[in-house]
């Protein structure tokens, strides 16, 4: 990392590396922070689409055509056909210049869209360099991108619908033949996107999304049923709708939110919705983060409950649930729920506690109903069936981390007298910093005051960084399963920064005064080729 750090000097970084996820759209409701830093010229006017295999290519009244898919596949399998009487679209926003490093929530007022009035009946959200190529997820990658129509209201807040969104496991939505979300040539879409760079590098990035048009005229756009989104949440409308999983907590190694949070209201909290009016649900996939193992949507009707489905996350990951390296089950092309209005659907979420903490985790269903159609009575018909993988391992996530480095054995490691304060600058721990060469490590007593400070944290768009905890020797390569939050004794900074989520709007944090003698190593989890180390003595 040396080579790599000292090219960076100077230079502005954050990464973000947990969460915003759809604070976005709770930014645009609030007026929060997070609105100030969004931008308007990120957003280049170029755009273009893109044949794919066996559809039909269309420009969508994009400048630039390409005639061919990129040759950088971003998965080990083929992508599915388009339904019939589908036209599929490759839409390409950018570029966006990111900056070393950057963590930056931002907002783009226009992108491109379709050209025709018609029913999308598949989104496919993604990430590119200009050549077509998808970064490496350990070295940058969409951590969300939330696409809103402007023109119509959300389901379950007072916003702009949310009707797509992207995490770095790339969800494809896919409707059941004969149903389709209604597209107007009037509309006008947002987008609100989150882009970590977790090196001191800058790149230019376009944000992709395949969309299969079934364009009014079209003989297969007869009949369609219309469907709208139901925004499911954990923390739905909150101005960062985010939890904690600390490592050890909940039962048997597996922490459910809300459940497992007794300041949780048991019943009415952001988890759930009053069904307005009565409809059939299609479809629905879950939002997690690493960690995560399933979702689940229930609905409570007259004092009883029933799951209507669990959503799995299959890990093609070697170390199982702890990176990006996961693809989401969805529900079957046959799955239908009958609802009624009154009907109070609820989504919790489970994340594995046993291997590491998670911070700034995540838990959003996002479900699909049509106003008409027939379905099934989950109290008499067990619908909670398995669902299928929308996609498979995707080439972006081969790099895993933990293969040996060189980095020092902070258990070995050379101290001296702790400071009062030990500042972060250019991505260095000024004491005790690991990353490269074997320098000392700040020994002091239990209880000791000592302070981190962030002093990148103030420049433009903001520098963030944490203090967090992780199991020793904490010196594996860095990979999207390496480092991991997994110290016996958790601890976190927070992200070390002030403007809004998702920082923790301070920009210094104190050492835990309980933590007892001993070595205790962390990294920074926006830009984890941060290392550091202290040793604590007794009083």
């Amino acid at each position: 990392m040396g080579k790599l750090r000292g090219t960076a000097r100077n230079r502005r970084v954050t990464w973000g590396g947990i969460s915003a996820g759809l604070l976005l759209a709770a930014g645009c409701a609030s007026g929060s922070a997070v609105v100030a830093r969004s931008t308007t010229s990120a957003v280049s006017a170029s755009t273009s689409t893109v044949a794919l295999p066996g559809v039909t290519t269309s420009t969508a009244g994009a400048t630039t055509t390409v005639s061919v898919v990129p040759t950088t596949t971003t998965t080990t399998t083929a992508a599915e056909p388009a339904q019939a009487g589908a036209t599929r679209l490759r839409m390409r926003t950018g570029p966006f210049t990111v900056a070393s490093g950057q963590n930056a929530i931002e907002f783009a007022p226009s992108m491109p869209q379709p050209t025709q009035s018609g029913w999308i009946v598949r989104m496919a959200p993604n990430l590119e360099r200009a050549d077509g190529s998808v970064p490496p997820v350990d070295v940058i990658h969409l951590h969300h991108g939330v696409w809103l129509n402007a023109s119509r209201q959300d389901a379950t807040s007072g916003l702009p619908e949310r009707f797509l969104a992207a995490g770095e496991e790339k969800t494809i939505t896919s409707f059941p033949a004969g149903f389709g979300y209604r597209y107007e040539r009037t509309d006008r879409w947002v987008l609100s996107y989150m882009l970590h760079n977790l090196f001191p590098t800058t790149e230019q990035l376009w944000i992709t999304y395949d969309l299969d048009l079934i364009p009014d005229g079209a003989p297969q756009a007869a009949g369609i049923v219309p469907v709208h989104p139901v925004w499911m949440d954990v923390q739905n409308g909150s101005a960062y709708p985010v939890f904690d999983v600390l490592k050890a907590s909940g039962t048997a190694g597996r922490y459910t939110y809300p459940d497992n949070d007794p300041a949780y209201p048991r019943t009415g909290g952001r988890n759930e919705w009053v069904v307005a009016r009565p409809g059939v649900l299609i479809g629905t996939a879950v939002h997690l983060h690493p960690g995560g193992l399933y979702g689940d949507l229930q609905l409570r009707r007259a004092g009883r409950t029933a799951l209507l489905f669990r959503s799995e996350a299959h890990y093609f990951e070697p170390a199982g649930a702890v990176s990006w390296d996961v693809a989401m089950t969805a529900t079957l092309a046959s799955w239908r729920v009958a609802v009624k209005a009154g009907d109070v659907l609820r989504v919790s979420v489970t994340y594995d506690s046993a291997r590491a903490s998670w911070y700034e985790s995540m838990g959003i269903m996002v479900a699909w109903m049509a106003d008409a159609g027939t379905g099934a009575d989950p109290f008499t018909t067990n619908v909670n069936v398995p669902g299928q993988l929308t996609h498979g391992h995707l080439a972006e996530n081969d790099h895993h981390g933990g293969e040996p480095a060189g980095l020092p054995d902070a258990r070995t490691a050379a101290t001296v007298p702790a400071p009062d304060r030990i500042t972060i600058d250019d991505f260095t721990y000024a004491v005790g910093d690991t990353s490269e060469g074997n320098h000392p490590i700040p020994q002091l007593r239990q209880g000791q005051p000592v302070l981190f400070d962030n002093l990148e944290a103030s420049r433009a768009k903001g520098i963030w960084h944490t203090v967090t905890a992780c199991k020793l020797p904490c010196n594996g390569a860095t990979g999207i399963a390496s480092p991991l939050a997994d110290a016996d004794v958790p601890f976190d900074s927070g992200e070390l920064g002030t403007g809004g989520p998702p920082t923790a709007n301070r920009t210094t944090w104190a050492i835990p005064s309980a933590l007892t003698p001993g070595t205790y190593a962390y990294f920074c989890r926006i830009h984890p080729f941060m290392r550091g180390a202290f040793q604590v003595t007794a009083p």
